[in-house]
């Protein structure tokens, strides 16, 4: 019975977990007065109610979702276990919250990542240029530039 009770325990985890992750990335941004867009380096930064801002300013498309798909190259999973935002080579990656950098390095199928943690959350931008300009731990601002997109 306490087997059954702690498989119910993590799935109703799993499932708030989920949730959030959906309502992060998925649910567009609600627009409100109160909050103003700020430059950084002559780009427009769109702050979100929520706490978080866009990884990538200024390009909003996703080209590959987080979830089942036709896997795009042979071997390939088809399941996806990220948000792909296409950007030129080049493109400014910024922090989407406060955190601590707790990983840097080279992560398999991701290519260059780097790891931005905060509260209980870890988010990881992966395909970035290997020239790292955060290391780990570092602590970083909302808004500020921790990499470049990398081809």
């Amino acid at each position: 019975m306490l087997l059954i009770h702690n498989l119910f325990q993590k799935f109703l985890l799993f499932i708030i977990i989920f949730s959030i992750f959906i309502s992060i990335f998925f649910i567009p941004i609600i627009q409100n007065d109160s909050i103003f867009p700020t430059t950084f380096d002559n780009t427009i930064i769109d702050f979100n109610p929520n706490g978080f801002v866009w990884p990538i300013p200024g390009y909003k498309s996703i080209s590959s979702p987080f979830g089942k798909r036709k896997a795009p190259t042979g071997g390939a999973s088809s399941f996806h276990y990220g948000v792909d935002i296409p950007a030129p080579e080049g493109t400014k990656l910024i922090a989407i919250s406060d955190g601590e950098i707790t990983f840097r390095s080279f992560l398999g199928a991701g290519g260059y990542t780097i790891t931005l943690s905060f509260d209980n959350f870890k988010v990881s931008y992966c395909h970035v240029s290997p020239n790292f300009i955060v290391n780990i731990g570092d602590s970083v601002q909302e808004g500020q530039i921790i990499r470049l997109c990398w081809s």
